[in-house]
């Protein structure tokens, strides 16, 4: 598993793919970066850096598919697929090296973005309990958008349409949140709760605010490992009904 995941990362790194959407992450984040400077109006500089995660993260979320549709539909495109298939390699052991690797690519970008950080440390000042629980909810967050993207990609031979339909099923994740909220559901107390439940906004907002609890933490590894399992159940089918 660690020799396929070593090779994952590789694939990322001796490309300029990952370079590129490293690059778009950091534009985007140095662009509000100093919009919320700008728009300060004291000379002191301070600010929750959860709150430039938040209110982008349908752009950040737009990057994460292009990390993740090619990680089995580009396999089954150039049928590269058959050979771990027929391999001794298990198939859980490929889904998640494959997810690991897009996983370590996701927080080298999220490293990078640390050196905003430094620069309002060094002008200003940080909330330091919420930019550590910001990274880490926003780091869980893209977990689960990865799982998705990956299961996307696991339905098609086609890397672009496996983006479309990653970004598709992230952008549900957040309409889910909002659709909740609605007077429709909430006179429904058993359906708002089971959508509650399945929020990953409102448990966004609590690490942004500095608040770490178990029960999120445990909330995101969960949805993430759930929704690697049907990648599973879906590659394993594939794989029985070509034996």
């Amino acid at each position: 598993m660690f020799s396929m995941y070593k090779r994952e990362v590789q694939s990322y790194f001796t490309s300029p793919f990952a370079f590129v959407v490293s690059a778009l992450f950091l534009l985007v984040f140095s662009l509000s970066f100093v919009t919320s400077i700008s728009s300060m109006t004291s000379s002191v500089l301070k600010f929750s850096f959860s709150n430039i995660f938040y209110n982008n993260f349908f752009y950040f979320i737009f990057m994460i598919p292009l990390l993740t549709m090619r990680t089995f539909a580009d396999e089954r495109k150039s049928h590269t697929e058959t050979l771990w298939l027929s391999s001794p390699v298990t198939v859980p052991q490929v889904v998640f090296a494959k997810y690991l690797a897009v996983a370590t690519v996701f927080l080298i970008m999220m490293l990078l973005s640390l050196f905003f950080p430094l620069i309002a440390v060094w002008h200003g000042s940080v909330i330091v309990s919420s930019l550590i629980c910001g990274y880490l909810g926003f780091f869980l967050w893209g977990l689960v958008c990865i799982a998705f993207g990956i299961l996307m990609s696991s339905l098609t031979d086609s890397p672009i349409l496996a983006a479309v339909l990653g970004e598709v099923s992230m952008l549900t994740l957040i309409f889910v949140d909002d659709f909740s909220k609605t007077a429709l559901i909430k006179s429904m107390p058993f359906v708002s709760k089971v959508m509650f439940w399945f929020s990953t906004e409102d448990r966004f907002i609590k690490f942004s605010q500095g608040l770490f609890t178990l029960s999120d933490f445990v909330f995101f590894l969960s949805f993430s490992l759930v929704v690697l399992c049907w990648t599973i159940i879906v590659i394993e089918k594939r794989r029985w009904s070509r034996a």
